[in-house]
């Protein structure tokens, strides 16, 4: 099971601090995981300008320009929020039993090591 998944909120815990013009401690909701390269992109963190070709589209407007986006960020920069204190955490996995329909399973729950909270 996942550490960190799409919609958890998570801080940037290393790099330059904000005052040099760095990212370390801000946060920011996952938008997209890379499981192959162990990156994540975080929204509003670790932005980039993009130069993009000038064109047209059908109706005559112009496209193109200097755009900004979110770059991917390794995975060990970031931990997830605590959902009680707000501040990074470690992620850890119980199993629960869950009753559904007069069946009972065994469901793994990712929960933060802080305060001990489930994380959805």
């Amino acid at each position: 099971m996942a550490k960190i998944k799409k919609g958890d909120l998570v801080q940037v815990i290393s790099g330059p601090t904000q005052a040099r013009g760095g990212d370390r401690g801000k946060q920011g909701k996952v938008i997209e995981v890379l499981v192959g390269h162990d990156r994540v992109v975080v929204q509003g963190i670790n932005f980039v300008t993009k130069h993009v070709k000038v064109g047209q589209t059908q109706r005559g407007t112009k496209t193109g320009g200097i755009e900004t986006h979110e770059a991917p960020i390794h995975i060990s920069k970031v931990a997830i929020v605590d959902p009680k204190s707000k501040k990074p955490t470690r992620v850890g996995h119980r199993v629960e039993s869950v009753t559904k329909d007069g069946v009972t399973r065994n469901v793994r729950v990712r929960y933060a090591k802080k305060s001990g909270e489930d994380l959805s």
